[in-house]
């Protein structure tokens, strides 16, 4: 690469967009220059923090910019992915890729049509753990796989000197964040069991409940069925704050990780745990250099979106529901 892509942060609704921010201008091959966000307020808050201009045109943000890193309410996603396709801009964007199916294919539809490289935020992916148990399970050392389940739960919900939490308040905002904690927090859960379990469960099931009464759920689990008769269940809170957890079983074996400590159990024995290999951003500047289609983690944003969209199907309705219907 001859010299940094030009990338601008559009939006500064979610609380990671700070985060992308700074991997824009820490990769050698990007240089962050500026911000939009139809919210003035929130996008000149991020284009000072970061010392770039900040406009409110976006089509002028895009006619200077080489990719945009999305993270306004979910709601916009389709809107503002598209237009960026459509101009011929890479995207790198926060999950949820959109908020229903027909959305997200439109939006990689749109991209594929324009050459624009899309990658979405499925950190977890890229986490040396994931890559251990992913191995362990090909291994075929667990056997048959019966259950998996990952929590991931934070305490941003919670009341805290008197206001309502650090998390804001947006984020239980049913019309642009389009779900709580489940469809936020809890992407990370769904795509991971859907990694070690398969992408087409039978049955979806949902509980939701809110604790702290702001608007959305900030505790939830869903269980999905398989025909093979495995059963996955994905939790997520904002509402306490425990290690990160996985655990898979077998008809032979099992194994359990925990963020604490970082500890990966195989049965009776402790397996070391990888470096991570290289994170979502970092594989978005890849295929915009090499000319690649991120082929497995647009797959697997799409597999997640159908997901959590049944999965607040069936907490809305109360009931189990099969996939897909």
């Amino acid at each position: 690469m001859s010299k940094p892509l030009k990338v601008a942060v559009l939006g500064f609704w979610h609380v990671h967009a700070r985060d992308y921010a700074r991997q824009a201008q820490a990769h050698p091959g990007t240089e962050l220059v500026g911000v939009w966000d139809d919210d003035v307020e929130l996008g000149q808050a991020g284009a000072d923090e970061f010392g770039v201009p900040f406009s409110s045109d976006l089509d002028a943000v895009l006619a200077d910019v080489d990719g945009v890193v999305i993270t306004t309410p979910t709601s916009d996603h389709r809107d503002i992915m598209v237009k960026a396709a459509n101009a011929g801009k890479h995207i790198f964007t926060e999950k949820l890729l959109a908020p229903t199916v027909a959305e997200a294919e439109e939006i990689l539809a749109a991209a594929d049509a324009n050459g624009a490289k899309v990658v979405v935020s499925l950190p977890r992916l890229s986490h040396g753990y994931t890559q251990a148990v992913k191995e362990i399970i090909a291994s075929g050392e667990l056997g048959q796989l019966t259950y998996a389940r990952v929590r991931l739960s934070h305490d941003g919900a919670i009341p805290r000197d008197g206001g309502d939490g650090w998390l804001p308040q947006r984020f239980f905002d049913q019309k642009t964040a389009i779900g709580g904690a489940l469809t936020d927090l809890g992407s990370h859960p769904v795509y991971l069991v859907q990694l070690f379990l398969g992408t087409t469960p039978d049955t979806v099931s949902a509980t939701y409940r809110s604790v702290n009464g702001r608007g959305l759920e900030d505790n939830a689990v869903v269980t999905v069925g398989y025909a093979d008769q495995a059963i996955g269940v994905i939790e997520a809170g904002f509402t306490s704050r425990n290690p990160f957890t996985i655990e898979v079983f077998g008809t032979e074996s099992s194994l359990t990780y925990t963020e604490a400590g970082n500890v990966l159990q195989v049965g009776d024995r402790q397996v070391p745990v990888p470096e991570h290999v290289p994170d979502p951003f970092a594989q978005w500047v890849d295929h915009i250099t090499n000319g690649t289609r991120a082929d497995d983690n647009l797959h697997r944003a799409v597999e997640l979106t159908r997901l959590v969209v049944a999965a607040n199907q069936a907490a809305d309705e109360g009931r189990t529901i099969s996939y897909g219907g």
